[in-house]
């Protein structure tokens, strides 16, 4: 049984994986035992009312008739299912709880049907080989449900990363670590943490799941024949997410638009969104279950391909795919979703497409047989008042040079140490231009080191 404190600390999060608030009780009780069935079926939740869409607490009356109808409509669950229900003062109002642990015998039906969570929403399933399919066959749970008895929570917890999430996700510090844990059903009855909370919070999720990272590979042209760089990524999900943006964004033509005096603005061949999707897709909906594959990026001249285990699962239809969205990995989903990395069931493909359109790219190409694959096609950024990064830093160079010429200009006997003092940069930052110069025959050196002078032999036009 929840307490008061307990909560509060749930209602501050919002709706999610494993809550779900009602301002009253509905008029048509099925759609508690919904709920509660796709609580049962995922990693179990709390159902209260008595909260409003607000999360401000209003309070609700409840007398026995209405408590007795809402056990007859949880018995149409099957196979029957033990949860609690009960009323709970808080801020000196009643509340009413119902609360769920994850099912031991799923799937769960309800008139037949499967309910799911994903994210904050409860969807169906209706078809039998879709519901066969769904639980990965033989009654196989999902992978982020399933236990990781080897994880140690005192070695293998990232701590840093896991305070960052505190963070992102709005949770106060004043919460138990503990907690947490128990509020987002990282854990099993037992305290034994699930997959999903392994992949999420641990130092090196791929000393437990080897293939739980992401590949980033550059090739020379348009064929995998020449490799120029080839990258590794692990760790926490997020920071698996961060390193292969960051990557890209490396590798990728990157201009600025400069207006005026104003900071300047970073602009992607391919737009930064377009990959922010598409790797967050690719973690929260990779079939785990695969261990022969990872996530791989992989960058061609022409374009860069996105690529993850698993195609599309069989909840969603080729007509469905762009607009409903059904992960196997719904515990992951819920922490993404925690920290406002996925928005609306199904968005994410209509805003790489939306992206990809709004900047005159060719349309994304889905390939979701066997392996999903994601094509992008490379774009050329010509456009006035932009710069590439290679022209802004040809910039930079050409002002460093300018600023060491006219220290020199005015001072001949000038070392590199007292250049780099009047610059604000590094010693061997001025080595370096200056060796560079030397090599073109703008500057030569008359002299020794300490007693000599600077001679410039070709002057700036």
């Amino acid at each position: 049984m929840l307490l008061p404190e307990d909560i509060l600390e749930l209602i501050k999060g919002g709706e999610g994986y494993n809550l779900e608030l009602k301002e009253s009780l509905p008029k048509k009780l099925r759609e508690l035992s919904m709920e509660i069935c796709a609580f049962a079926n995922a990693a179990g939740g709390v159902l209260l009312i008595g909260v409003n869409d607000e999360n401000s607490i209003v309070g609700v009356e409840i007398d026995n008739h209405k408590r007795a109808s809402i056990q007859n409509t949880l018995n149409e669950i099957s196979p029957p299912l033990d949860c609690s229900v009960y009323e709970l003062t808080v801020q000196e109002k009643v509340l009413w709880v119902i609360e769920v642990e994850s099912g031991s015998q799923k799937p769960y039906t309800l008139s037949g049907s499967i309910y799911v969570r994903q994210g904050s929403i409860t969807q169906k399933i209706t078809s039998v080989d879709k519901m066969r399919d769904f639980f990965q066959q033989n009654n196989r749970i999902y992978f982020d449900e399933g236990v990781c008895s080897d994880f140690d929570v005192e070695k293998d917890l990232d701590v840093e990363y896991f305070e960052e999430f505190r963070s992102e996700a709005g949770l106060s510090t004043s919460i138990p670590p503990n907690l947490i844990v128990q509020n987002l059903r990282l854990t099993t009855s037992n305290t034994i943490f699930k997959n999903g909370a392994v992949l999420f919070f641990a130092k090196n999720p791929e000393s437990f799941f080897d293939k739980a990272v992401i590949r980033c590979i550059a090739f020379q042209g348009t064929t995998k024949v020449e490799i120029l760089d080839d990258k590794v990524y692990g760790g926490p999900l997020m920071r698996q997410y961060a390193a292969a943006l960051q990557w890209l964004k490396s590798k990728l033509d990157v201009r600025y638009i400069i207006e005026g005096s104003g900071p300047r603005v970073e602009v992607m061949e391919i737009p930064e969104i377009v990959f922010k999707e598409a790797l967050i897709n690719a973690l929260a909906h990779r079939d785990y279950y695969d261990k022969g594959a990872r996530i791989t990026v992989e960058l061609f001249k022409d374009r860069v391909e996105i690529t993850n285990p698993g195609n599309l699962v069989s909840a969603i239809s080729s007509e469905d795919f762009g607009f409903k969205s059904h992960s196997r990995n719904p515990l992951v989903f819920g922490l993404f979703e925690r920290i406002h990395m996925v928005e609306q069931i199904g968005s994410g493909v209509p805003r790489i497409r939306k992206a990809m359109l709004e900047s005159d790219l060719p349309a994304p190409e889905f390939r979701t047989e066997g392996l999903f694959t994601l094509i992008l096609s490379r774009g050329k950024l010509k456009r006035s008042g932009m710069k590439t990064r290679e022209e802004t830093r040809e910039e930079t160079r050409e002002e460093t040079r300018e600023e060491i010429i006219k220290i020199i200009k005015e001072s001949p006997k000038v070392t590199m140490r007292e250049i780099a003092a009047k610059m604000h940069i590094t010693p061997k930052g001025v080595e370096y231009h200056i060796r560079k110069m030397r090599e073109e025959n703008i500057l030569k050196r008359e002299g020794s080191t300490k007693s000599g002078s600077w001679e410039i032999m070709k002057k700036d036009d």
